[in-house]
């Protein structure tokens, strides 16, 4: 077939229990960037562990540049071509960025390896695709915006024709993902084919030419970007249809629930990571908490849910100091948390769902009787929070870790909204999901605001703080730089701050009110 790199025909892939892939084809044609979209758990990422060599089919078959081949592992990937930017990076924070780019392919020099020459030649390929990375400077020391473009580096160092970008734009700013648009039209112009897996419709529709949809491990459709919607492809992609529109009514803000006052606190490494932090959440009104990765959100989230200690200052629920309180006593005082790593604070992966659901009320009377555990009761509180929120699982007694990301998400969130609390921080409530999970968990939040309930966002979503927030307060190393009203801002405006630019003592600095994150479709 003319001009196609990959052609997969009728790959299967079986786990226990379950079909991952159902006999999927594809194609992708040179130069092209070919968007992969289907909800969690529908066999995308799947697929792209076999053509990049990390599983292999069980049917089918795989051509590279109209050869059939088999693929047995990503050295075999790397010889055909093919580069896998992983949504997680893939690098080692104390080496330099040109350590990081050569590692395993270092040029050598007699005994050793010619530094020299390894710097000079990412520093060739860093501007030969715009990517002004400094090949000196240390991972450890670079935003993240940086680092990911040292992992499309290394991909292209090895030779790479053939890109598979798996989730990039995640934890970017939106400047970051301009930029990085950018830098994926240039790799197109040259030649380069891309498959782009991303549940951001907004990116499929500004760079994508061609998605394909996959739903429950098989292919629904395949369309050219300029003749469908974002509509279309979410009713594809979940088989109903979603809507984008929230239904907000007006925030009916009321007493003050949640007054940190000149908050220090310090990170895991020891370092401040809190530096006099002041800021209010009043119950009725949702504040988005803006920022970029690592400038404090985690340990601000720690700090008043009980995790780290604090420093100094004071942290006000209802007008009680709870800083310095244990995690269970802030429970108490009516604080609820869906943290951000739900498999590291949120579940007991090899607990059922039922025990999962009581995490945080075990031993309360209720699930207790004589000392014991009552798991009769236990297991009714689970079945009904199950069906309230529409958590999928075979039942009760299934281990959480059975559960696709979405139902692990909704099951965490069914357990803390019904500990009926006073304040509800959500630390990335959405991350990896499809658009039916988060419309039903946008839902869930906006019920809690319009109860009267504080609600604190935290999210790398400019789309999804500016969307349910009432305000927005944007932080950078560790201080609250800026307040900024959703109604009256812009991602671009945000981005500024959350970058340290852009903002005086008064919030953010003018400027012209539009949105440059993503190149229109016109634009392409």
């Amino acid at each position: 077939m003319s001009g196609v790199k990959v052609e997969m025909r009728g790959i299967t892939k079986r786990f226990p229990g379950i079909v991952a892939n159902d006999g999927i084809s594809l194609t992708l044609r040179q130069g092209e960037i070919l968007a992969l979209l289907g909800e969690n758990g529908a066999g995308k990422s799947t697929l792209m562990n076999i053509l990049f060599g990390l599983y292999q089919p069980d049917e089918g078959e795989i051509y590279v540049n109209g050869e059939r081949v088999f693929i047995t592992g990503p050295k075999t990937a790397i010889q055909l071509g093919l580069g896998m930017v992983h949504q997680h990076f893939k690098l080692v924070q104390p080496f330099t960025v040109t350590e990081n780019i050569i590692l395993g392919m270092e040029p050598r020099r007699r005994l050793g390896m010619d530094y020299t020459k390894a710097a000079r030649q990412v520093s060739e390929l860093s501007a030969r695709y715009g990517s002004r990375v400094d090949p000196r400077a240390r991972v450890r020391d670079i935003s993240v915006g940086m680092q990911r473009r040292v992992e499309i580096l290394k991909t292209l160092y090895r030779g790479a024709e053939i890109l598979i970008f798996d989730e990039p734009t995640a934890v970017l700013t939106p400047q970051e993902i301009h930029e990085l648009t950018e830098i994926m039209r240039r790799l197109t112009a040259e030649g380069k084919s891309i498959i782009l897996i991303t549940h951001k419709l907004k990116e499929i529709m500004a760079i994508a030419d061609r998605v394909t949809v996959i739903r429950r491990g098989r292919v629904i459709d395949t369309l050219n970007v300029k003749e469908t919607n974002p509509d279309e492809l979410a009713a594809k992609m979940v088989g109903r249809e979603v809507s984008f529109r929230l239904e907000k009514k007006p925030a009916a803000p009321g007493k003050v629930v949640l007054r940190l006052d000149g908050v220090r606190a310090r990170g895991s490494s020891g370092m401040q990571a809190l530096s006099g932090i002041s800021l209010e959440v009043r119950g009725g009104e949702i504040v988005g908490l803006a920022g970029v990765d690592g400038n404090g959100q985690s340990e601000l989230i720690e700090a008043v849910t009980g995790l780290i200690p604090v420093d100094g200052g004071r942290i006000l629920l209802n007008g009680t100091d709870i800083a310095n309180l244990a995690p269970r006593p802030v429970a108490e005082s009516g604080v609820a948390h869906i943290p951000e790593d739900r498999h590291k604070r949120g579940l007991v992966l090899d607990f059922s769902m039922s025990e999962n659901m009581v995490l945080k009320s075990y031993y309360k009377v209720a699930y207790n009787r004589g000392g014991f555990l009552d798991y009769a009761a236990i297991d009714r509180q689970a079945q009904r929070l199950i069906a309230e929120f529409d958590v999928r699982t075979p039942g009760t007694g299934t281990p959480a870790r059975a559960l696709s990301g979405g139902n692990q998400q909704k099951a965490i969130i069914a357990r803390e909204i019904d500990q009926d609390p006073d304040l509800l921080i959500a630390a990335q409530p959405t991350r990896g999901l499809d658009v039916g999970a988060i419309e039903f968990i946008h839902k869930r939040l906006l019920e809690q605001r319009d109860k009267g309930k504080a609600v604190l966002l935290v999210s790398l979503e400019l789309d999804e703080i500016l969307k349910l927030s009432d305000r927005i307060a944007v932080i950078y190393e560790g201080r609250i730089v800026g307040e900024a009203d959703p109604a009256a801002t812009t991602d671009r405006e945000l981005g500024l701050m959350m970058s340290g630019s852009g903002y005086t003592k008064e919030g953010p600095t003018g400027g012209e009110s539009h949105d440059e994150s993503i190149p229109s479709a016109d634009e392409r």
